[in-house]
């Protein structure tokens, strides 16, 4: 048994929710984290941002819900299939977590679009790859390409016996594509043929729209009492 040592944050406005305060734990950044560690971690509800492993941890809110899908049970919904039909064409190409330009430059182009209020419009490149990328995990950036154009990229982690969706984002041009349920139906085959068990898909909360959307993907799993439950969501 291996001990990781912890802190606490201070406490700070919520991200996802306005009217909460967060306080999440993290890693301490002196401990040497590999991607078999977090393998374990993740499945104990924590999530990576950049090198930073975090929980949540917060005073008087439990809305933050690791979620989890055993790729071998999903169904794709009826507005799934239409995805995938819509995006019959589309070439997934995987890559190395390496900085392109031109990936930077449409995530700058996404957020402007999609989340203008936010502080990530203004990403500097190091901004950008400490967000997505890290020194110890095994990520791929998955060029989706419609056209012969890069339309989107999907920032994936390979684990031990699952894939993490860790972000995704795309050119405002192809929105009708559907691009954020594509990669996520994406990733969720990819992980079939890599013989993986599960897609980790972050942290699902109810009263955020932007992160309430998971819960489409079913028969969803989620983290609750140190154990994770197939509930009716």
């Amino acid at each position: 048994m291996i001990s990781i040592p912890l802190f606490l944050t201070d406490k700070h406005p919520c991200s996802y929710l306005d009217d909460e305060i967060a306080q999440p734990a993290f890693v301490h950044p002196l401990f040497d984290m590999t991607n078999a560690i977090y393998s374990e971690l993740i499945k104990q509800g924590y999530r990576r941002s950049g090198d930073e492993v975090y929980s949540p941890h917060c005073p008087s809110c439990s809305a933050c819900i690791p979620v989890r899908l055993r790729v071998a049970d999903f169904t794709p919904s009826r507005n799934q299939k239409r995805c995938l039909r819509k995006n019959v064409d589309t070439q997934a190409v995987v890559k190395p977590a390496e900085f392109d330009k031109t990936h930077y430059a449409m995530y700058l182009r996404y957020q402007t679009a999609r989340h203008s209020d936010g502080t990530m419009a203004n990403s500097s490149p190091n901004d950008y790859q400490h967000f997505l990328t890290s020194a110890w995990c095994d990520t791929r950036f998955v060029e989706f390409l419609i056209g012969g154009e890069v339309a989107a990229i999907a920032v994936v982690d390979q684990l031990d016996n699952a894939l993490s969706a860790v972000y995704t984002f795309f050119e405002p041009k192809f929105s009708d594509f559907s691009l954020g349920v594509y990669a996520v139906l994406w990733q969720i085959e990819w992980a079939k043929q890599l013989r993986k068990e599960f897609l980790y898909l972050g942290f699902w909360i109810k009263r955020c729209k932007k992160m309430s959307y998971k819960s489409d993907y079913q028969p969803l799993q989620i983290f609750r009492d140190k154990q994770w439950v197939s509930p009716i969501i």
